[in-house]
């Protein structure tokens, strides 16, 4: 589409107008000095011709604006369009030699400029060796913690405190992949990545309390703090995530309390290993009960036994037998049954915490409730634990909101004790009416907990198996206190450094610098946020023809993300789409996906929330982006889903950079910064590209003054370009 350039249509028309004001006052002119005859003989000579007049004078307003035209392009665009390739040269990496065109003065610059590139290319080139040579010592740091990360047998995964993913091994990613519950090969790219939040896959309340629990510890100077849980993902796998905390870098003279800036989870997928221990219960309790069974019928046999009319001798012997394998029997399957205890508890990794933590833990979650104080009835500072507090704090949240609701009591008290080879945690009250807590407490160990508007699937009975514990309600008669008891395992007491010397003595090795450790700009509005530090998602599609509002479906859709400034080729979506129609033969030859190829392939309605999770939390991007999110709204109806991310325009934005460009497709753009397309009119070919071409206008952008998102926003819509509506 080529531009008008108002320049020289002004121009005309100002000439235009100046050519035929001259022309009547000078006939103006004429006519004052001329008598009456010399009027007539003027009238009838120029009365007949006044058109051939007009014409001659429109013809040479034509002329007029051709060599208007000719001289705006020869000695004002094209010194225009040489300003704008030198910039392109200036604010990034491109290397190209300028064409000399227009005046020879213009020629002459553009030969300049092409000498002073030159010279700096030889200089880059100088000190891209010297910057070679001395990184040389930290790529190989890089490159041991690399092969140290793939080598592990765990999958690792680093994120920020905002639960960002900085850093993930590749048996991680695989890991991930099983998880996924997106068609085709595009899944599992929805869930990890570098910048994704973590909590795509992780309850964010189940990482806050891990968190809470390091950050608490690492105040008290732990010298090793961690955490563990197990939780379920969205696909139904369990993973048991270890967590240690990443600490902040200290000045060696600081006494300042360590502090976090991010955690390390090590996973692993213990989805076989539950669902097989628990086919082993199964078992191990039909076993039981059918134990139990032939026990009663041997009892019996016991009693038919002692009837008189049997002969002594082979009553006693009966007897004996019997009694040594009912006993034998009677002992074997308690010793069972306790094995398969011991066995479910150590499923649950219970972790050493300190008691005086988890009452403290407790009385900020049942406050958090709301409508119920809580507070310290007597604790033992020196006591440790061994618990999965997770669930424990669930178990006490959910029997404090029962007796706000239940028996409008307004305030518990928590102590902690030591009790005979166990500790006794206590959730005390005084009722407010004892026959009505009397009647409605007991059983409640048997309901499903729900707590905070959240329902659950455990049992406070589930939850004291899991530790090997015990679990009672119980009145003191001398003071008419009530409380519900939990008998907890001990921990061995860990030893409580001091800050201080925990930082002075610790040495902490570092191997690489993650810039997503810096405060994200998650906290900020996204329209206020600078365009170098957002994160964005880069696509495209292929579709069978050009009019999706009217049948037109998409075939193919990739995508590519930018993070941190980074371009990540590695962590893309490309997938194929069954449109459950013909593609027409013409437009075959342009994206080269024949109907065998998409024969079978996941349709639309399975692909785009596979997309939509890839995106998420980020801005979309695209070349000529009206089309391409037009695609995707005439699907909301189908899939349920709205694409209300911020969208950006690499056209338009071509647009904003440069003017007087005559052509802003992609083919052009990516000649103008010297990209090489691999793949044109393949989605992820071109949504490669358009990444690209997006990475190198941003530097161009923040020269012009326009750094922020919303700043791009409202300059791509003043363009011409914007107008083009789908």
């Amino acid at each position: 589409m080529r531009r008008v350039d108002w320049r020289v249509v002004m121009g005309v028309a100002g000439i235009g107008a100046i050519c035929l004001v001259w022309l009547l006052a000078t006939g103006g002119l004429i006519w004052s000095t001329l008598d009456e005859a010399g009027r007539t003989i003027l009238k009838d000579t120029l009365g007949e011709r006044i058109m051939l007049l007009l014409l001659m004078w429109a013809v040479s307003l034509l002329a007029v604006g051709a060599a208007l035209r000719w001289m705006v392009s020869y000695f004002m665009t094209a010194p225009a369009r040489l300003a704008e390739q030198a910039q392109v040269l200036l604010g990034t990496n491109v290397k190209r030699q300028l064409e000399p065109t227009g005046s020879a003065e213009n020629r002459r610059l553009t030969d300049l400029f092409n000498q002073l590139v030159q010279q700096r290319e030889a200089l880059r080139e100088e000190m891209d060796v010297r910057v070679a040579e001395a990184a040389r010592n930290t790529e190989q740091e890089k490159n041991r913690l690399a092969a140290l990360m793939s080598e592990l047998t765990k999958s690792v995964v680093v994120c920020n405190l905002d639960g960002r993913i900085l850093l993930y091994n590749n048996r991680a990613r695989m890991q991930f992949r099983k998880l996924s519950q997106a068609p085709g090969v595009a899944g599992g790219g929805e869930l990890i990545g570098l910048g994704r939040s973590v909590y795509g896959v992780f309850d964010r309340k189940l990482v806050a309390h891990a968190l809470e629990n390091i950050q608490h510890r690492l105040q008290r100077g732990a010298a090793a703090p961690s955490a563990q849980f197990i939780t379920t993902t969205p696909s139904g796998q369990l993973l048991r995530a270890q967590m240690a905390p990443v600490r902040a870098v200290q000045e060696a003279d600081t006494v300042a309390p360590v502090t976090m800036t991010g955690f390390v989870l090590m996973l692993d997928n213990i989805t076989r290993e539950f669902e097989a221990q628990a086919r082993q219960d199964h078992i191990l309790h039909t076993l039981t009960e059918r134990s139990r069974a032939a026990l009663g019928n041997m009892q019996a046999a016991l009693d038919v036994l002692e009837y008189p009319d049997v002969e002594p001798e082979m009553r006693e012997r009966l007897l004996m037998v019997l009694r040594e394998e009912t006993g034998g029997l009677g002992n074997r399957l308690r010793e069972l049954k306790s094995s398969a205890l011991d066995s479910t508890v150590l499923r649950w990794p219970l972790e050493d915490m300190l008691g005086a933590d988890l009452v403290a833990a407790a009385i900020r979650r049942i406050e958090a409730l709301g409508g119920l104080t809580a507070v310290e009835a007597g604790v033992d500072d020196s006591l440790w634990l061994k618990v999965e507090s997770f669930s424990l704090l669930q178990a006490l949240s959910y029997l404090a909101e029962r007796l706000r609701q239940e028996c409008v009591i307004s305030t518990v008290q928590l102590r902690l004790s030591m009790g005979i080879g166990r500790a006794q945690l206590d959730l005390c009250w005084t009722p407010s009416a004892a026959k009505l807590t009397d009647k409605v407490v007991p059983g409640w160990e048997h309901d499903p907990m729900r707590s905070g508007g959240e329902d659950t699937s455990l049992t406070i009975q589930d939850v004291v198996e899991r530790h090997g514990g015990a679990f009672w309600f119980e009145r003191e008669p001398e003071t008419g206190t009530t409380f519900f008891r939990f008998l907890l395992p001990l921990a061995a007491p860990q030893e409580q450094l001091d800050s201080a010397s925990l930082v002075q003595n610790e040495s902490r090795p570092e191997y690489y610098d993650f810039d997503l450790f810096q405060p994200s700009a998650q906290s900020r509005s996204l329209e206020d946020s600078r365009l170098s530090e957002l994160s964005f998602t880069v696509f495209d599609t292929e579709t069978t023809g050009l009019d999706p509002a009217n049948g037109d479906e998409i075939i193919q859709i990739a995508a590519v993300r930018i993070v941190n400034g980074k371009l990540l080729r590695n962590e893309n979506f490309d997938q194929l789409v069954d449109p459950k129609r013909n593609i027409p033969a013409i437009t075959i030859p342009i994206h080269g996906i024949t109907p065998e190829m998409v024969h079978g392939q996941p349709t639309i309605d399975k692909v785009l929330p596979a997309f939509h999770q890839f995106a998420q939390d980020t801005v979309l991007v695209a070349h000529n982006a009206a089309f391409d999110m037009r695609c995707l709204q005439v699907k909301e109806k189908v899939t349920g889903l709205v694409f209300d991310h911020p969208v950006m325009d690499t056209l338009l934005l071509s647009a904003v950079v440069h003017p007087n460009q005559e052509s802003h497709r992609l083919e052009a753009i990516t000649e103008r910064f010297n990209i090489n397309i691999l793949g044109r009119h393949t989605a992820l070919g071109d949504a490669m590209a358009t990444a690209e071409v997006f990475m190198h206008l941003i530097p161009l952008l923040e020269e012009m003054g326009i750094y922020t998102l919303g700043q791009a926003r409202e300059a791509a819509q003043k363009t011409y370009y914007a107008r083009l509506k789908y």
